[in-house]
């Protein structure tokens, strides 16, 4: 004798197992390829001066490294 699937259940079932594979599936592709996405807020990238000034005010470079790096920066920038 012929029914419905799953008591009647049967389209909802594979609706869910379809959202399932479609979630399964978007999954793996962010795994695949991590850091596509928008990972900077301010939508701009920084400036190496930016990222200079930043790396000194965190105490990560010394007043004289800080200063020989920014002459090379500014010194390319005229170039």
């Amino acid at each position: 004798m012929m029914g419905f699937g799953f008591g009647g259940f049967g389209l909802l079932i594979m609706l869910l197992l379809l959202v399932v594979v479609i979630a399964v599936a978007v999954w793996f592709v962010g795994v695949l390829f991590p850091g596509q996405a928008g990972t900077h807020s301010s939508g701009r990238d920084e400036s190496a001066l930016e990222i200079l000034q930043k790396r000194y005010a965190r105490g990560e470079l010394s007043r004289s490294e800080y200063e020989a790096m920014r002459r090379d920066l500014l010194k390319d920038a005229r170039s």
